[in-house]
């Protein structure tokens, strides 16, 4: 019938469409700001904690700051990330481009160990790696842990933190788990309350840190920016500000 052929017409052409707006690579989508320009929290970002979490959730405001608009990341004993997910399929962006400040560190923090595993502020970028690519036994527990959270957990996140034990520079596993590769950009001989800006290569940090598994830059499953004190039951209070997917 003429009707339903111009109604399966449409849903194709409707299909395309939204197949097309999925594949669109983050750095030419961009991201949308950590606070709207009416003060709130950032549209197309949310609060998310662990499955079952015990710890209270990392509080995390909008606030103006030495004339700045700043998502303020106040953790006390807690656990949560300010998290955005792009469409599926989106590509890593050239470049992550960002300022933040630590007005509070948590002096009790070492990323060293899991009684430290805590930071006042990280940027992180999760990657749609293959599992396939996940060493056996590694693998196996990433299976394991997407079973018993229901959540699809990421094989790859690249997290850049402050950490005040460490020098600027250094790469090292998560202490919890290889999945998470963390890159140290401020810590030692950072002042607290100053503003640093950071400007990094995303596709080389994630070849550096994940080339044992990987020679490609896999599409980027999630952005996210937070800060947590769980490990430590300390207090830490930071800022970021300005956070944007730039082309170079």
């Amino acid at each position: 019938m003429p009707g339903a052929v111009a109604d399966r017409a449409v849903a194709a052409s409707v299909t395309a469409w939204l197949s097309l707006l999925l594949s669109a690579p983050l750095h030419a989508q961009g991201l949308p700001p950590l606070v709207q320009a009416d003060g709130r929290l950032g549209s197309g970002w949310r609060v998310a904690g662990l499955p079952q979490q015990k710890p209270p959730l990392t509080q995390y405001t909008a606030v103006q700051i030495d004339g700045r608009a700043a998502l303020r990341i106040e953790a006390r004993g807690s656990y949560g990330n300010f998290v955005h997910e792009p469409p599926a399929g989106s590509k890593a962006p050239p470049r992550l481009r960002w300022t933040w400040r630590v007005d509070q560190p948590n002096a009790q923090a070492d990323l060293r160990s899991k009684a430290g595993d805590d930071a006042a502020a990280r940027v992180c970028v999760s990657f749609d790696h293959s599992i396939d690519r996940v060493p056996f036994v590694e693998r196996q527990l990433l299976r394991l842990a997407r079973s018993r959270t229901g959540e699809a957990l990421p094989a790859a996140t690249l997290c850049y933190q402050w950490d005040q034990g460490l020098a600027p520079g250094t790469m090292l596993d998560n202490a919890y788990s290889r999945r998470v590769r963390i890159v140290v950009l401020r810590g030692q001989g950072a002042a607290a309350g100053t503003w640093y800006s950071e400007s990094r290569d995303v596709a080389a940090d994630f070849l550096r840190a994940f080339g044992d598994e990987a020679t490609e830059v896999p599409a980027v499953s999630a952005v996210i920016v937070g800060g947590d004190a769980d490990n430590t039951g300390a207090t830490s209070v930071a800022h970021v500000a300005d956070l944007q997917a730039a082309d170079r």
